[in-house]
């Protein structure tokens, strides 16, 4: 018998009929699909762990019912109804882990991670054998790992990081418990002691995270193809190893703040894979070798805050016109000659860091050729020259740091194209001329210090079209000419200083109430040490660093709140607005001509240092010094005050802060008046027509960063003081 084949079209109206009957049929699977019931078993179980847990947020509201699809981040197995899924991250869950939660036999997947739950880790989780994935990261457990954990034999994510009060000594069979194990983030804990052998042979691990610990011993190699590897932050010591095992495979390698030594094995550029290498914080000392170039997967290299020498590397790592270095931090160390030109070659290059070297000779003119640049940090060398005119080419700069050099010339009116910049330090030089008018074009300026240098002329209008200015200082110039009337216009100050210079005239009287932050309407107002927050203001850049490789900025300023316009020739009467500043934590109006009386401080009441000395003031001292909970530096000396200054007014705090005011006397043990018992003011005096510095510094402003680097999960946190860092790096 033969076969026939026939073939046909199916009529519109028929084949509207099918497709209808088709999504009825899917709609049906669907529903039958979602009305599995959880098994009775699991379900008990389940209700029970939700009876130990505290749920302000009422997240697991819906677990009523016997429906699977009701019960919130609950994964049912087909057909039988068992739980194989608990997804409740970021729940803000807190309390204990109920027993019942380990009888979930089927359970495959247990997430908890970015809770608040507070108790040592159950050690019935071990009996959950088939478990694939567990995260307990960023709670409050405590205690141990617990040995019952060897039982998961398919377990391939264990994540415990961020659990303060989780450590001990890492367990021995942490390597080999389960032959499927990709990922171990155990960072952010208190482990201690020394890495077990079996992490160093465990064949199938990909992701290793054992960061900010207190973990020690020398520095082993690893012999599996290792993808991440963060040792970042322990007390590790010894030289660096080769890493030939993950020679293809390791993309991310932290051994940041350990105790590292050596030099850097030129070996380290044969990971072909490498993309983010951070080496800071350690005692990497010698020369970098010529040999040592990474290839151009390399995207960020941070070596800063070692004790390397010799001349900067001409080439660090190879670049394409698609891929290269984004971010080269070799700050903090002893690097010596000139900015090789080589490193205007980077195309790619977003942020710069050579700051807090023994650099030489000028900025190159090429710099202007690395068009992506966001941040350049070349402050604390001695560099010498001019501002290059061709940085303009840097259009998309956000931070221009060059302060602390020997640089010289005038700021270029050209700079105005720099509309983007945020922050401008070029502080501490020899920089001369005026402020240029055409300034006025960097409308983003946030933060500018031009102290320390021989800058002149008044002040230019420049400065009131930067609206969103937050940090000012001028100090030790030589401007002149009288203070301007839109002084106290700038919504969100915090910090003017004009101090050491040649002003004269009145403090002009203005709208005091603009500012939010001198009137405590700011609501991130941080708790400062006065004497260490009046001699420096923190920036904390923020840099994002994206999956395409690109760079977003933010900062953080934390300085003290105030004014100090202190060594000029002022003259006139202190604005009364002045007195009546809520939030304003710092004043020095020092050694300058005013006169007129001081009205009662009593709305001040964030002071924390007030220097009003070496002028001509008069009249009583104000009555409610004592009132000022936070007042810690005061100086009132070398005035014209007069009157009787009672006990009750807490001056004993303020030992010499009334000295050289010759019509004032001080309340005695016997309630008498006693001028002799004026002290004299600690390091303070005329000597003929000079004066030595007093008790509260005019040194306000010294920039220093705090930056942060995230790539796709990755977060690098640093600052050229003090700078520490942590990975996040997401498989």
């Amino acid at each position: 018998m033969g076969h026939k084949w026939a073939s046909g079209v199916i009529p519109f109206g028929n084949l509207k009929l099918v497709a209808q009957l088709l999504v009825l049929l899917v709609v049906l699977c669907s529903n039958l699909c979602q009305s599995l019931d959880l098994d009775p078993e699991d379900r008990a179980s389940m209700l029970l762990f939700r009876s130990g847990v505290q749920d302000p947020s009422l997240s697991l509201s819906s677990w009523v019912g016997s429906s699977c699809a009701n019960w919130t981040r609950i994964t049912c197995q087909n057909q039988t109804g068992r739980v194989v899924s608990i997804n409740l991250s970021n729940m803000n869950l807190s309390g204990q882990i109920h027993p019942s939660l380990c009888k979930l036999p089927f359970l495959q997947d247990l997430v908890l991670s970015q809770n608040n739950f507070i108790c040592p880790i159950p050690v019935c989780l071990g009996t959950l054998s088939l478990l694939r994935t567990l995260h307990l990261g960023q709670n409050r457990f405590q205690g141990v790992v617990p040995d019952t954990f060897m039982r998961l034999g398919q377990l391939r994510e264990l994540v415990l990081n961020e659990n303060n009060d989780l450590g001990g000594v890492i367990p021995w069979w942490i390597g080999n418990f389960s032959a499927q194990l990709e990922k171990l983030d155990m960072g952010f804990n208190s482990f201690h002691g020394e890495i077990p052998e079996s992490l160093l042979y465990s064949k199938t691990l990909k992701y290793l995270d054992l960061g900010n610990n207190d973990l020690s011993g020398s520095l082993s190699d690893f012999h599996q193809s290792l993808v991440v590897l963060n040792l970042g932050s322990n007390q590790f010591m010894g030289t660096l190893p080769c890493y030939s095992t993950c020679q293809q495979s390791l993309r991310v390698l932290n051994l940041a703040n350990n105790s590292v030594v050596g030099g850097i094995p030129t070996c380290i550029a044969s990971l072909q894979a490498l993309q983010h290498l951070n080496l800071s914080f350690n005692q990497l000392t010698y020369e970098m070798s010529p040999r040592l170039v990474f290839s151009e997967k390399l995207l960020l290299l941070d070596l800063s805050n070692n004790d390397l020498s010799g001349p900067l590397p001409s080439k660090v790592a190879e670049t394409t016109d698609k891929s290269g270095l984004v971010l080269l931090d070799l700050s903090h160390n002893r690097f010596s000659g000139e900015i090789p030109l080589k490193i205007t070659e980077l195309k790619s290059l977003q942020a710069l860091f050579l700051s807090h070297n023994l650099l030489v000779g000028e900025i190159p003119a090429r710099i202007g050729n690395l068009t992506y640049l966001q941040v350049i940090d070349l402050s604390y060398n001695s560099l010498s020259g001019s501002i290059p005119l061709n940085i303009v080419g840097c259009f998309q700069l956000l931070a221009l740091i060059l302060d602390n050099n020997n640089l010289s010339g005038e700021i270029q009116p050209e700079l105005d194209a720099l509309d983007s910049l945020k922050i401008l330090d070029i502080s501490n030089n020899n920089i001369s001329g005026e402020i240029p008018l055409t300034l006025a074009g960097c409308k983003s300026l946030e933060i500018v210090d031009f102290s320390s240098n021989n800058l002149s002329g008044t002040l230019s209008d420049a400065i009131t079209k930067w609206p969103n200015l937050r940090y000012l200082s001028l100090a030790r110039n030589q401007f002149t000419g009288n203070l301007p009337s839109w002084l106290f216009t700038f919504e969100v100050i915090r910090m003017m200083d004009f101090s050491g210079n040649k002003f004269s005239g009145f403090i002009p009287e203005g709208n005091f109430n603009m500012s939010m932050s001198y009137n405590n309407r700011e609501v991130d107002r941080m708790q400062r040490d006065p004497f260490v927050s009046m001699q420096s203001a923190d920036t904390k850049v923020l840099i994002l660093v994206t999956g395409s490789i690109e760079l977003s900025f933010n900062y953080i300023l934390s300085s003290m709140v105030g004014i100090d316009f202190s060594n000029n020739g002022l003259d006139g009467e202190v604005p009364v607005g002045l007195f009546g500043l809520h939030g304003l934590e710092y004043m020095n109006l020092s050694h300058n001509y005013l006169r007129g009386g001081v009205p009662d401080l009593e709305k001040m009441w964030s002071l924390k240092a007030l220097d009003l000395s070496h002028n001509s003031l008069s009249g009583p001292i104000p009555g409610n010094i004592s009132s000022l909970p936070d007042l810690t530096l005061l100086d009132l000396s070398y005035n014209s005050f007069s009157g009787f200054v009672t006990k009750k007014q807490g001056y004993k705090k303020f030992p010499g802060a009334f000295a050289g005011n010759p019509n004032l006397c001080l309340e005695t043990s016997d309630g008498g008046c006693d001028p002799a018992s004026l002290l004299v003011v600690p390091g303070k005096a005329f000597v003929g027509e000079e004066e030595v510095e007093g008790r509260i510094s005019v040194w306000i402003f010294c920039v220093s960063a705090f930056l942060s680097f995230y790539f796709g999960g990755l977060a690098l946190f640093c600052s050229p003081r003090a700078r520490r860092y942590i990975l996040h790096t997401k498989a």
